[in-house]
């Protein structure tokens, strides 16, 4: 995975999980030095991400979401602040006191947002969290003159320019949708039809999270993962890709994300989560 980057007391929860431990922040600070990224295109800016403490987000609206509905947060499914969710594992409703900075177009923080509940999170089938907040849309917008990204309610298409926007780390990596994985394998997890990179896009820890923006429209049509570190198969930070006839293919450098256009028909009214609504996608618990 495109790591998490987390305190001691987190790193030994994980390792009680099976889980390596997230590289720290100097080692990542480090890596995002010697990193060079093609320049984002004009139109994508940071305005809405978020950082965590430890990885990336984004303030997300449905097509139908209201000005008054509470605010969702968009993450990784291994970001959550309750560890790694095991394979098979859903969470719905659970309460969640997080805090997320907000970014300006230009990457400063200009607030705090706080969330309410985890309203989902997975890392079965994608690798998924949405937090409720406190703030509505309106108020977000009021408050800091800053609108949520609209999630994309079609799948991708290959070759689109997209733009991979960390608001942990202020940065963003321009490449295209390089093609679609049948499934990707990483450690005890398994994610279908993921999104490939093209090699532009070298995303490091504390990316993960990170919305998917396509360039032409600005909406969101995936989050940002994982990528396979050191060319080992199908281990922890190492995802393998699996065909439609088990062949096994190793993309060493390569990085990868989850859709989200499926996840739209699961946010109902109020924004909240009904994963029973007719072409939601997402894993029940």
């Amino acid at each position: 995975m495109n790591k998490p980057l987390i305190g001691a007391f987190f790193a030994a929860l994980l390792l009680g999980a099976g889980i390596t431990p997230a590289v720290a922040a100097e080692s990542a600070q480090a890596q995002e030095s010697a990193t060079e990224t093609a320049p984002a295109a004009k139109a994508v800016t940071f305005a809405g991400t978020v950082a965590l403490s430890n990885c990336s987000g984004s303030v997300v609206r449905s097509p139908d979401s209201q000005p008054t509905d509470p605010a969702l947060v968009l993450s990784n499914g291994h970001c959550l602040e309750t560890g790694f969710p095991g394979p098979g594992e859903v969470l719905v409703d659970r309460p969640s006191t997080r805090t997320f900075t907000l970014l300006n177009a230009s990457g400063t923080g200009v607030g705090t947002l706080k969330a309410s509940k985890i309203a989902y999170g997975t890392m079965t089938d994608t690798d998924l969290s949405l937090y409720e907040l406190t703030s509505t849309y309106e108020q977000i917008e009021t408050s800091y003159g800053i609108k949520a990204l609209e999630l994309e309610t079609a799948h991708p298409v290959a070759g689109t320019a997209i733009t991979v926007a960390s608001g942990y780390w202020k940065r963003t990596y321009s490449c295209d949708i390089d093609g679609f994985v049948h499934q990707l394998k990483e450690g005890r997890w398994t994610w279908k039809d993921s999104v490939r990179y093209t090699p532009e896009c070298q995303t490091i820890g504390g990316t993960s999270g990170s919305p998917v923006i396509d360039d032409a429209t600005g909406k969101v049509v995936a989050v940002n993962n994982t990528g396979n570190e050191s060319g080992q198969e199908c281990t922890d930070n190492n995802p393998c890709e699996v065909d439609e006839n088990g062949e096994v293919t190793v993309r060493e450098g390569i990085n990868y994300a989850q859709q989200t256009y499926n996840m739209v028909p699961c946010i109902g009214i109020g924004n909240k989560i009904d994963l029973d609504r007719e072409g939601c996608g997402l894993p029940k618990p």
